[in-house]
């Protein structure tokens, strides 16, 4: 039954996917941002919408009030694709940092560039650093909020953390608040897996970090909030009903907050 509704659901995300951007390509692109940003977060509702009706994974927010009025940066932890969509239907207009590949898609990355989001050149890393503060400061100043995954990748759950600099700069050029983001989807929809889990995927907006703080103190409270966060999340998701395969590495995660 597992297989059989990871299979359904597979083929109902992509096909779902494809369909809303060739029906609406036609008047897309003469949105303007506004209606365009609602266009896609109509899209990652009716992704979650499959995965609930398909799967049984529910989606559960928890301290979103966090969030401060106004810009910040949203430094979350990534571990699956669920996550690039499902951090878009919740805010109202993010901007993530994504790779510059994503936008010579097809039509999908048609629509990325529509909402003005935030390449970035893995092959230029200074000069791709700089453009990425230069659309970053942009993106602030009209009241938007980034997105960034500060690993870079997707990391499946209980691998060793890799933080990455380029939140760093952000979080110093900037000078606004960094709220830390933990979440356990890895769990049920693990990476690189055709497997999709049912269960409880839990996202938790942390207190944010705010500025003055230098590179290393900044890189090393962020790792260490959205870390231990994950790791009570991985224990809540153990302790749920209806709980995801627990690998070893996540058991260990689970002992040490036990």
């Amino acid at each position: 039954m597992l297989f059989l509704r990871s299979l359904i659901f597979n083929i109902a995300w992509y096909l779902n996917l494809v369909l809303q951007m060739v029906f609406q390509t036609p008047y897309y692109f003469f949105l303007s941002h506004k209606s365009a940003v609602k266009v896609s977060r109509r899209w990652a509702n009716s992704a979650h919408w499959l995965h609930r009706t398909i799967v049984g994974a529910y989606f559960e927010v928890l301290e979103i009030e966090n969030i401060p009025d106004g810009s910040c940066i949203i430094a979350s932890k990534h571990q699956s694709i669920w996550e690039c969509y499902a951090l878009y239907a919740l805010l109202p207009d993010a901007a993530f940092v994504l790779k510059s590949d994503l936008m010579k898609i097809p039509l999908f990355g048609w629509y990325v560039k529509k909402v003005h989001q935030i390449p970035i050149y893995r092959n230029k890393k200074l000069s791709s650093l700089r453009t990425m503060i230069t659309h970053a400061k942009e993106k602030i100043a009209t009241n938007r909020q980034i997105v960034i995954f500060p690993e870079g990748t997707r990391k499946s759950p209980g691998d060793v953390p890799h933080y990455r600099h380029g939140i760093t700069k952000l979080y110093l050029e900037l000078g606004c608040p960094v709220v830390p983001v933990a979440l356990n989807s890895g769990l049920y929809w693990p990476r690189r897996k055709f497997l999709r889990h049912p269960g409880i995927i839990r996202t938790w907006f942390l207190k944010p970090i705010m500025p003055g703080l230098t590179e290393e103190e900044f890189l090393e409270e962020l790792e260490k909030r959205i870390e231990n966060a994950c790791d009570i999340l991985y224990l809540k998701a153990s302790q749920d009903d209806l709980n995801p395969p627990i690998s070893e590495k996540v058991q260990e995660k689970i002992d040490s907050v036990q």
